[in-house]
């Protein structure tokens, strides 16, 4: 946010500051969602550059194709072993899976 829009967000009452301030999100909390995200992302990245569609996936996956697009979109009820599990089926090294984590 804008330096001058923040000061007159709070010049009118208005509290502002960031979403994991807001939860009340603890420091691990925070990196959880936030690794989960950037594993969701490179999944759906993944899966683009392979030219693959969600249903395609699903099928290697033998999962659904909402699923797939949950998982790529950081659902909640998705697990970070199913992203993981998901994009070594991909054929991303392992390497490149931590470096997507940290």
């Amino acid at each position: 946010m804008k330096p001058d829009k923040k000061k007159r967000l709070e010049a009118k009452g208005w509290a502002v500051g960031s979403a994991d301030e807001f939860l009340n999100l603890s420091k691990a909390e925070f990196d959880f969602i936030e690794m989960k995200l950037a594993l969701s992302k490179a999944l759906s990245e993944q899966r683009r550059h392979s030219r693959m569609t969600q249903a395609e996936l699903a099928k290697r996956l033998k999962t659904s194709q909402s699923r797939v697009a949950k998982m790529e979109k950081g659902d909640p009820s998705v697990t970070v072993d199913l992203l993981i599990r998901s994009l070594l089926t991909l054929d991303v090294p392992k390497k490149q899976l931590a470096e997507i984590i940290s």
